[in-house]
């Protein structure tokens, strides 16, 4: 089983940070999200655009390594036309996938995701799997706190 996530780890990376998703600046975008691991350098910004509660668009730029660029493209791919809570779902989910020290509570259906959980197996690549998904969450939770 290992090996076969392993494959599939690399096989969503190659893919994605070919050809990531949406790789675009778009500085019209009403949120802007700032991701970057200072002790690497990853750097990437992240565009949204909420209507009614769901995101319709969502766009990033930046540079960083291939895992960080890969995984950014692949929540990219997933944020858009989700709710916030629907987004902040996803980030748990990845976040469960991802984390050593949790066990994964729901089926997964995005095989994507699923490759990042063998980033467990790679500790000092673990931050730049996690990098932009921690900042879209952290930005989210505030975003849904002003609504409350």
């Amino acid at each position: 089983m290992k090996e076969k996530l392993k494959q599939l780890y690399k096989t969503v990376i190659l893919k994605h940070n070919k050809t990531p998703y949406n790789y675009q600046k778009n500085p019209s975008a009403v949120h802007q999200i700032e991701a970057y691991n200072p002790l690497c350098g990853d750097q990437f910004k992240l565009y949204m655009d909420v209507v009614d509660g769901k995101i319709v668009q969502a766009h990033f730029h930046g540079y960083g390594c291939a895992i960080s660029k890969a995984s950014t493209s692949v929540l990219v791919k997933n944020l858009e036309k989700k709710s916030i809570e629907e987004a902040l779902e996803l980030c748990r989910i990845f976040k469960q996938l991802t984390d050593p020290n949790e066990e994964p509570t729901k089926h997964i259906e995005i095989k994507e995701f699923e490759a990042f959980e063998a980033a467990k197996d790679f500790p000092s690549r673990l931050s730049c799997a996690t990098l932009s998904w921690e900042a879209i969450k952290e930005y989210l939770d505030k975003e849904q706190e002003k609504t409350l």
